[in-house]
């Protein structure tokens, strides 16, 4: 049995990917199965457009259009455009501690489940509509009337743990500062994938990451 106060990937998920709940007016919270799944339509739609066309261009009567529902009805679940906003970012956000703990369970070594990490990642980014629009509403945050969480940080702060562990192990290439090779990570990744997205709709990016996080991992392996 793994003693969890000595296991560096425990001790890393325990902080890795907070739970994020923006302030905003929010709509009933469903109780009935198909109230749940009306809510869950309208939050895809809403993602689509969002990722197509940006929150500016998105209004909440093509979200209502997309659904075949009326504006009254989508406003019963989100009262505003910046709520429909901001749960899909909080969506966005959420994929990642499930990537996390889906990975962890596999057993991997710190320094493969960051490489892992980034590898799923790039194929929701390719696949993953909400993981999509909540990337392009994170870029647009001066458009939305929500204090939106500060992008990039958790990712940075994920993969100074996991680096951390592997230099402890030994594994992490001599005289590499986890805390700056995480900052180069996370800079490599996100603005591959944002050249990705602009060049060819991210249609390549899991060929593009195999690239870039193929010569970044070999520069860090001990």
């Amino acid at each position: 049995m793994v003693n969890e106060a000595n296991d560096p990937a425990a001790c890393t998920s325990a902080t890795a990917f907070p739970a994020r709940t923006i302030d905003c007016a929010r709509g009933p919270a469903p109780k009935q199965d198909r109230s749940i799944r009306t809510k869950a339509l309208v939050l895809r739609a809403a993602a689509e457009l969002f990722a197509a066309r940006g929150f500016r261009h998105t209004s909440v009567k093509d979200v209502a259009d997309r659904v075949e529902m009326t504006k009254g009805a989508v406003y019963f679940h989100y009262p505003s455009k910046e709520s429909l906003a901001v749960a899909v970012v909080e969506h966005h956000y959420a994929r990642w501690p499930e990537l996390l703990e889906e990975i962890r369970e596999e057993g991997l070594a710190p320094l493969d489940t960051a490489a892992e990490m980034l590898n799923r990642a790039a194929v929701a980014f390719r696949d993953d509509v909400v993981v999509q629009a909540g990337a392009r509403l994170q870029l647009e945050r001066p458009e939305i009337d929500a204090t939106l969480p500060t992008p990039y940080v958790d990712w940075t702060e994920l993969l100074t743990g996991l680096l951390t562990a592997a230099r402890d192990e030994g594994r992490l290439r001599e005289g590499v500062d986890p805390a700056a090779a995480a900052r180069s990570l996370v800079a490599g990744f996100f603005g591959m994938q944002h050249i990705s997205d602009v060049l060819e709709h991210r249609a390549d990016i899991v060929e593009r990451w195999r690239e870039v996080g193929g010569l970044m991992f070999f520069a860090l392996r001990a």
